[in-house]
């Protein structure tokens, strides 16, 4: 799949997000080493930290329907038209990192299809702790 077209479908994501507190809306669309796509946004809660971010909804929902390893993700967020770039949290990082290849998995970035920028996961989370680390 393109860059462009998973940004899309992040930003088609983004439309489905719950934040009547923050008004600040994220999608998230997840490439799985199948190929298969999984939609995800932030669904917050009046209790602050019961809130899931878009990049977790994506992972677990992606989860749940048995995908565990994932190549790419693409991300986009902000309050009603006005986007900026939405870096994922250190939690969605980390959950990144235990269903895929750092240095292979893609994390873009953007505020459309033309604007974006790319990363690997291990640019975003060095040094990482995961399931392969066997103290």
């Amino acid at each position: 799949m393109k860059d462009k077209d998973l940004m899309r479908l992040a930003l088609a994501a983004r439309r489905m997000s719950y934040a009547p507190y923050s008004d600040y809306q994220v999608g998230a669309a997840l490439l799985g080493e199948d190929e298969s796509v999984t939609l995800g946004c932030n669904v917050e809660n009046a209790s602050y930290g019961a809130t899931c971010c878009a990049e977790r909804t994506a992972v677990f929902k992606a989860v749940s329907e048995g995908k565990k390893r994932f190549t790419a993700i693409a991300i986009t967020g902000g309050s009603g038209e006005r986007l900026n770039m939405a870096y994922p949290c250190g939690v969605c990082r980390q959950v990144l990192r235990e269903f895929s290849e750092p240095s292979e998995m893609r994390v873009l970035v953007g505020t459309s299809v033309d604007d974006f920028e790319a990363y690997t996961l291990e640019e975003l989370l060095p040094k990482s702790f995961g399931p392969d680390f066997k103290g």
